[in-house]
């Protein structure tokens, strides 16, 4: 019989060799990616539609023996809209759950009560779904945006209006820093076509009301009314509009480009102008969108959305920066290989980042919403 020392000493390497197997195996078998959104409320359907679109592609990764044999497994938290709990859960995923990254934050003010959590503890931020301009100038090295700014957008939805023959075109935006930032860039079109805003109204996120805007539209005969908020928002607005007897054209940006917000529009949605930052859903002379919709029927989604291929995009980015920051996976390491990427292309879209530039894509196009709720380039 052995001693009792000796025993006890069998059973803790024993019990170190298990805990090494376990550690092992915990590093090896899964990439763990986190993402703090609104899964529940007015905006969950759009949430869902770009979190349906990244699977499709991070799902493929998977199923082909993952990065370095390792899977990517996406863990989302619901911060319900809430800026305040958009930092708790980002806390939570970092400290607690020890993601090598945060994933596509929805919101402005919810990416940015998320940004100091950032760079404490340095943690690349991936696709944000947000494309406010302070994101991109000065460059956050921990943010690495996929989207085009929504100034940007805004600019080209004015230029739309205005070669049109529209001068008549009032503004609504939020409160927040979404709505400052989507004025800025209206008002710099505005400003490119010689024309000045028939109105600047601005309601409170929170508590929208818009009769002054609807009476404003129709006193002023509004040609176009751009709309720069949250989809459910946007609806709420038309509604009240079209039922103060204003036939205004409807403009907004692509953080409503989703079937939820078409949804959400009712009998309002068609001829709704909406700009979009990635490639038209159904072409499939592009060849990213072509396998997005291969993937998408192999999964059972019989359409594709912009906003499933908003995901898509940017899961598609992270996975290239993974992939590049090799088998030794760390969060600066992860930086360092996404400011690697400097000409990516993801299959018709090319894309480029450096230490001075995390911008990412450049592409805004216009589309109008058919009646068979379908956006139309």
């Amino acid at each position: 019989m052995r001693p009792r020392s000796d025993m006890r000493e069998l059973r803790r390497c024993a019990a170190v060799l298990f805990l090494g197997v376990l550690t092992s195996l915990g590093a090896s078998a899964q990439i763990l990616i986190g993402q703090t959104t609104a899964l529940t409320g007015p905006a969950a359907s759009s949430v869902k539609e770009t979190v349906d679109g990244a699977k499709l592609w991070f799902n493929r990764v998977n199923a082909t023996g993952g990065i370095y044999g390792r899977r990517i497994e996406l863990i989302s938290l619901d911060d319900h809209a809430s800026a305040e709990q958009a930092a708790a859960n980002a806390l939570q995923l970092i400290t607690g759950r020890q993601v090598v990254a945060l994933f596509m934050t929805r919101g402005t003010p919810h990416t940015e009560a998320v940004r100091p959590l950032l760079a404490r503890y340095e943690v690349p931020l991936v696709g944000p779904l947000t494309g406010a301009a302070l994101f991109h100038n000065p460059v956050d090295p921990w943010i690495f945006n996929v989207r085009a700014p929504y100034q940007r957008e805004a600019e080209k939805l004015v230029q739309q209006l205005a070669t049109v023959g529209m001068s008549r075109i009032g503004l609504a935006v939020s409160d927040d820093a979404f709505g400052e930032d989507t004025k800025a860039g209206a008002l710099r079109g505005l400003e490119a076509a010689k024309l000045k805003p028939l109105f600047v109204e601005v309601f409170n996120r929170a508590k929208p009301s818009f009769a002054g805007l609807a009476q404003k539209a129709k006193a002023g005969e509004a040609q176009a009314i751009l709309f720069f908020g949250a989809p459910e928002i946007v609806a709420e607005g038309t509604r009240q509009v079209r039922a103060a007897g204003s036939n205004a054209q409807i403009g907004t940006l692509s953080n409503n480009a989703s079937a939820g917000f078409v949804k959400d529009m009712g009998a309002n949605a068609a001829g709704t102008i909406v700009t979009q930052v990635f490639p038209n859903e159904r072409s499939r002379g592009t060849p990213m969108v072509r396998e997005a919709i291969e993937l998408a029927r192999a999964a059972g989604i019989h359409e594709l959305t912009p906003a499933m291929l908003e995901g898509y995009a940017s899961a598609k980015v992270l996975v290239e920066g993974l992939r590049r920051t090799g088998s030794t996976l760390t969060r600066p390491g992860l930086r360092q290989a996404l400011e690697g990427l400097q000409r990516l292309d993801i299959g018709g879209l090319e894309l480029g980042y450096s230490a001075n530039d995390h911008t990412g894509f450049d592409y805004v196009e216009v589309s109008i919403i058919s009646s068979d709720g379908r956006f139309r380039r």
